[in-house]
């Protein structure tokens, strides 16, 4: 990035941030909302707000718990195959190769199966995660709207894809707290897992 973008990308924030306060000044005649940030843009990081409030860290327990569950599951499952495996080993001399082949096939069978099955759970847990993500912003986005109206802003971005800005525009602890306050775990907005 050259000097001359770097510096014309600075004069614009601070002029963003100017006219925000004259704005604000002029609807309220000069008074502000009490430890509510002015300013026409403001930022949030959504990951933090998902991950800092009580409902993303209520499905990090759950998925933590999942996953745990479906490890324990896949050990069962080894050992459990490990051991048929074993037993069809050992009939391996003692029956006839057709029936030694059908139940090896069917066991073969069975291991893709419970693979599949496996697998499947394991993608499920994943989803689990973004679906959660999203559905936590929808929720959320009255909440940061009411932000937006009491700092007098026009937007909000994701602080992601700001190149530049002054900590004081970062509204992501705000709306921790009033998603924490509106929802605490978050049940009404997935339903908590039994």
């Amino acid at each position: 990035m050259t000097h001359t973008y770097r510096t014309a990308l600075g004069a614009l924030f601070g002029a963003l941030l100017c006219v925000s306060h004259m704005v604000q000044a002029q609807q309220d005649g000069g008074l502000s909302n009490v430890g509510v940030v002015q300013s026409l843009i403001l930022t949030v990081a959504p990951e933090a707000l998902y991950t800092k409030s009580d409902f993303g860290q209520r499905i990090a327990r759950e998925i933590e718990a999942e996953s745990a569950e479906i490890a324990g599951e896949n050990r069962r499952i080894e050992s459990e195959l490990t051991a048929e495996e074993r037993e069809l080993t050992e009939l391996r001399d003692t029956l006839a190769p057709a029936d030694f082949r059908a139940r090896a096939e069917a066991f073969d069978e069975k291991v893709q199966r419970l693979r599949r099955e496996q697998d499947e759970k394991a993608r499920a847990v994943g989803t689990r995660n973004e679906e959660a993500r999203r559905a936590l912003l929808t929720a959320a986005q009255p909440l940061l709207l009411q932000l937006m109206i009491e700092s007098g802003a026009v937007a909000v971005l994701d602080r992601r894809v700001v190149l530049l800005s002054v900590d004081s525009v970062d509204i992501t602890e705000q709306a921790i707290s009033r998603v924490n306050a509106e929802f605490g775990e978050g049940a009404n907005i997935l339903p908590l897992r039994p």
